[in-house]
Formats: C-alpha cells, structure tokens, sequence
C-alpha cells in the first residue's frame, strides 16, 4: 500500500487544524506511520482512504456507526428531511416525534437533544448541581472519558488551560470497588453533587454492585448520571440500564442513537429536568441552548435508526458477530503461542485488543506493531468493536489477517519491536507534554 495522497493531506492539515483533525483518538499520534491518513468514503464496514486503499473497518466513528456507512434506510430518511429544511426559528414537529421514539425504548421521563457527548454529560452535570446545591463531582477513574470540559479534563494530565477553581472538584472512584464509593462521599460528605460514569466499559460489573452504587447514592443525596455513550444502542435496545436494571436519575446517550450523524441526548427525571424548562418558580438554569441541537435531519436519522435497531435484532448481530470474532482470534492467539502478550476483552459488541511487550507489560509499541501489520493485510482496526455491517466473511478475513500480524508480533517478541516498528509508536492521548 501507498499512502502519498496521505502524507500530502497531513501536511495541509496539520497546517491549517491544531493536531490535524478534530477529535483527538483520531489523530496521528494514534495510529501508524504505515497506516491511512485521510479516509474519503465508506460502505457498510469498509472504507477507502485518500490513496484507493480498502480496508474492513472496526469501531467506525469512534464507536457510533453501528448500521455501517451510508446505511440507506437512514440516509434516505436524512435527505427526505432535508428537503424539507434542517432549522426554523420555532421548534420543529421532529423534535416531539424523536423525543417520544427515545423515551419509548429508554427509560426516562424527558429529554433534551444537542449534537456531542460532551455537551450532555456536561449539562447533566450542571443540572445535578443546581438540584442538590452542591459542587464537586465522583467520577469512575477507571473510565477513561466523559467530557472535555474542565470538570472532567482538571482530572487528567491535560489540564493545561484549567483555572484552579475547576481543580480539586472531580472525585475519582473505583470501579467494580464498593469501598472506594462509600469512602468517597464519606470523606466529601454534603458536598458531592453527582457520581457519573459507565454501567460498564471494559470489565463486567461484579454481582450486586451497581445496585449497590445506585443504594449508596440515594442514602447520600448524590444524583446518578450513567453515561451511555458506547453502551446505549449497543449493549441493549434500553441501554446498559436496562440490562442491568439500574435506574439513574440522568443518563446521557449519543454515538449509535443515529448511526454517526451529530445527536446526543440527555435523558433524566422529570424533577430534575425541569429545572431547565419554564414551568417551574425556582431559580431557571440555563441548561442547553444549542443552535444546531435539535437538527431536523440529524433527528430524521436518529428516528430511523432506533425503528431499524428495534425491528432488526441489531443488538443481536453485534454480539454474534463479537462472539464468532473471539472464537477465531483466540484459536489465532493459541497457535501463534502468544496468550501472555495478546488477547481481547470486553463484552462481545464492544471489544478491544490488548498489547504487552517480552516482559509482559501493557505496550504502546506492541500495539502499533500490531496496527501496523493488520493495516497491510486490510484491516483498520483500532479496536475489534463490530457492527451490523459486519458479515461472517469478513470476521473471517480480519482473523486471517490477526493470524499473519500475530506471526510479525511473536517474532517481535523473540528479536525485539524495533526491527519491526516502521516509524515511531503511538502515544496516550493523556499526556502533559507532546
């Protein structure tokens, strides 16, 4: 492969876009030297980059095209609202259709719309606050991302930028660890607004311990935000909540609500929510007021999406394929007698790969080794979350190609990476300098 059109593209763009893209896990300290720059279309779970290079994608829009590229039914449905205009000065009659198709599959009693993650987990956090009078914030430490805000950045090697009145608000907790709760908002007593974070990421939780959280947090006072950004759509048609069976009082959802076009939502409690509506004599909070929130197509493509997910059996496929992918790579992981450097983990439709050097530490450059060979052999994976899109066959071929980059991974093991390394390895997005 030949990626010339590639490096040409980096150049302008690193000129013209600080770090060349606009979402940091996208950027080229997250991926090969050896590897696509610029991608120009997609179908289904392939993609071509700026070269004519083809590749079978995983976790397409970090995670948020679960239906697969330029999914007609939701495209078509797109345009059609389109034509018939995307924003008016009052509110648009999509707004109150899409609002009842989400809390019809998710439960919750109202919902405000916005275009990012971010934005919501940021406003449920806002809302929180203003509903308990308190200010600081628990957070799953363990977890890696809920906002780029500074309540959530103040709590990351990245903070440069963040006034020292953000510093000290966010309070880390364990996941799957009962205590590290309980100590939390004994030690902070009165004064912890919310706790946010993820039903579950990459572990499972452990019998009884999210009902636990959900019972410690009432006894204190302190709101429950899930944030639902990977699990909504994806875990279950309900949410993680719903397979689970935990009730937050908030919960913010995005990503495969509207197979990657801009929608994020923030589903909560009627007495919570309210506080950002007009129908109250409290003190109003200015909660999200977004011009582009409520984007009548955006919101066209998230209707769509939610009816072909509940007549598709779309959670269904995603697993079954996660699963049939686990079965071969694992067979892979064996023959190439690597099982203590590499492997995979997390729930079947949604999992990642892991890289651990000789000595069998966590490597980020075993990783891009990794990257590297499966970009040759076709595969741009960065993860091996699955989508809809993906067939039996092409769970095939990407286990084809982990079988000849595990054959490069386990003779980079035996003579050292840096014979096999073209370029420099991949970086942690957290990090205080470059």
């Amino acid at each position: 492969m030949r990626f010339d059109t590639s490096r040409n593209l980096q150049e302008r763009a690193h000129r013209l876009i600080p770090g060349g893209c606009h979402t940091y896990a996208k950027g080229d300290d997250q991926y090969p030297v050896e590897s696509p720059g610029f991608i120009v279309r997609g179908n289904g779970c392939r993609v071509w980059d700026a070269d004519g290079n083809e590749f079978i994608e995983f976790g397409s829009g970090l995670r948020a095209v679960t239906l697969g590229h330029a999914f007609e039914p939701v495209v078509n449905a797109a345009a059609a609202q389109m034509r018939l205009g995307s924003n008016y000065n009052r509110p648009a009659k999509i707004e109150v259709d899409c609002a009842e198709r989400l809390l019809s599959l998710v439960d919750g009693d109202q919902v405000k719309f916005a275009k990012d993650g971010s934005t919501v987990t940021t406003a449920a956090v806002k809302l929180a606050r203003a509903f308990t009078g308190r200010e600081k914030v628990a957070l799953c430490a363990d977890q890696p991302f809920f906002s780029y805000n500074d309540w959530f950045i103040a709590t990351t090697p990245v903070d440069a930028g963040v006034f020292s009145g953000d510093r000290g608000v966010g309070i880390g907790i364990r996941y799957n660890d009962i205590d590290s709760l309980e100590r939390a908002l004994a030690e902070n007593r009165g004064q912890v607004a919310c706790l946010i974070m993820e039903a579950s990421r990459t572990d499972e939780p452990e019998p009884g311990y999210l009902a636990a959280v959900r019972e410690i947090t009432r006894r204190h006072g302190v709101l429950l935000i899930l944030d639902e950004m990977i699990t909504g759509f994806r875990y279950h048609l309900g949410g993680a909540q719903a397979l689970y069976d935990v009730k937050p009082d908030l919960a913010a959802f995005g990503k495969a609500m509207a197979n990657g076009f801009s929608v994020s939502a923030l589903v909560g409690r009627a007495d919570v929510m309210r506080l950002g509506g007009l129908e109250h004599d409290v003190e109003r909070v200015f909660l999200l007021s977004t011009t582009h929130g409520a984007e009548n197509h955006a919101l066209a493509a998230a209707i769509a999406t939610m009816d072909y997910y509940e007549h598709n059996n779309v959670v269904d496929v995603l697993h079954d394929r996660g699963d049939q992918l686990r079965r071969g790579v694992e067979e892979v992981v064996s023959a190439h007698d690597v099982a203590d450097y590499f492997g995979v983990g997390g729930r079947a439709c949604n999992m990642y790969f892991y890289t651990r050097d000789q000595h069998g530490d966590p490597s980020q450059e075993f990783r891009t080794l990794f990257m590297q060979e499966m970009i040759k052999c076709g595969v741009l994976a960065p993860s091996f979350v699955t989508s809809f899109a993906h067939s039996v066959d092409d769970i095939n071929k990407t286990v084809d190609a982990v079988d000849k980059a595990l054959r490069v991974y386990r003779k980079a093991l035996d003579n050292g990476v840096e014979a096999f390394l073209v370029g420099p390895s991949i970086k942690p997005v957290y990090r205080k300098h470059n």
